[in-house]
C-alpha cells in the first residue's frame, strides 16, 4: 500500500507493547487494558525499569504483550510475588495484572494481605464476572442471576452467596493510597481508565502504598455473545452492580477528582 506524503500519523503501537498479534477472543477487552497500561508506561518513561507479575487465567498471555521485565506468578499469588520483587528492588515500578478469578478467589489472602502492608505496588485487576480461560464457571464476582458452566441456572445468592466488590473492600484497608474502579466498555470510559491507570503509577512513584485499578472487562466467548452484545451488557448490567467510583484517593493525589465526572471535565 502506497502511504500518500500527506499523510499524517495519529497514532503507533506503544513502545511497552510487542509486536505480537492478539490471542484473545474476539471482543475481549484485555488488549485495551494492555494498550492503555503500555502507553502510560510509555509516556512517564517507565518501561525499562518496570517489572509486571502475571499469574494464572487470561491474564498470563500478558507476557506475549507487554515489552517490559516479567515474571509468572502462581495462581493467585501475584501479589506475594509483587511485594518481594519491590522490597528487594525498591526502585522498580511493579505491577501486578490478575482476572477477577485469580485475584478474588485462590489470590484473596494475597490481595488483602497485600493491601493490608501497604505494600508499594500497583494492582490492575480485571473484572469480567466470569472464569475465562478454564471454561466459563461462576466466578466470586458473578452477578446474582448470571448463567455460568457451573451455574446455568443462574447464580443463586441463597447457596453462592453475593459478589464480591472487590475495590469497595480494598478501599478499607489503611495501606491503600488509591483505588477506583472503571470500565472498558465504551470510548469514554476507556479514557477514564486511561486517567486511573496513570494516577495509579503515579500513586506508587509517590511512594503512596497500595494502589489497585478495577476494571469492569468483557468476555463475549462464555458469555455466549456477540462482541457488541458484551459491550452492551456491561454497561446495563455490571455498571449498576460495580459503580465506577473513585473509592480512596490520596491527599497527595491533588490532581485526581473526586468523581470520573470531574476527572472527565
Amino acid at each position: 500500500m502506497v502511504i500518500p506524503e500527506t499523510a499524517k500519523l495519529v497514532y503507533s503501537r506503544p513502545a511497552s507493547l510487542t509486536n505480537t498479534p492478539s490471542h484473545y477472543c474476539p471482543g475481549c477487552t484485555h488488549g485495551v487494558a494492555h494498550r492503555l497500561i503500555a502507553e502510560v508506561l510509555d509516556e512517564l518513561d517507565l518501561r525499562e525499569k518496570t517489572i509486571g507479575v502475571a499469574p494464572v487465567g487470561c491474564s498470563v498471555f500478558a507476557y506475549n504483550y507487554f515489552d517490559t521485565d516479567f515474571v509468572e506468578a502462581a495462581h493467585g499469588r501475584a501479589p506475594a510475588m509483587a511485594t518481594g520483587i519491590k522490597r528487594v528492588l525498591p526502585d522498580r515500578i511493579v505491577f501486578t495484572y490478575q482476572g477477577d478469578g485469580d485475584m478474588a478467589s485462590i489470590g484473596m489472602a494475597e490481595i488483602m494481605h497485600a493491601a493490608g502492608r501497604g505494600e508499594n505496588i500497583t494492582v490492575f485487576f480485571l473484572n469480567n464476572a466470569i472464569y475465562g480461560m478454564t471454561g466459563g464457571q461462576m466466578a466470586p464476582t458473578t452477578l446474582p442471576g448470571q448463567k455460568t458452566a457451573s451455574s446455568p441456572y443462574g447464580r443463586d445468592v441463597e447457596i453462592a452467596g453475593f459478589p464480591l466488590k472487590m475495590a469497595e473492600v480494598i478501599s478499607k484497608m489503611e495501606g491503600t493510597g488509591y483505588v477506583v474502579r472503571r470500565s472498558l466498555h465504551d470510548p469514554k470510559n476507556i479514557r477514564l481508565a486511561k486517567k486511573a491507570i496513570r494516577h495509579a503509577f503515579e500513586a506508587q512513584i509517590r511512594g503512596l502504598g497500595f494502589s489497585m485499578v478495577e476494571l469492569l472487562s468483557s468476555c463475549p466467548t462464555n458469555w455466549g455473545m456477540t462482541p457488541l452484545e458484551a459491550l452492551n451488557w456491561v454497561e446495563e448490567y455490571m455498571v449498576p452492580v460495580y459503580p465506577l467510583e473513585d473509592f480512596k484517593v490520596h491527599p497527595s493525589l491533588a490532581e485526581i477528582k473526586a468523581s470520573p465526572k470531574a476527572e472527565e471535565a
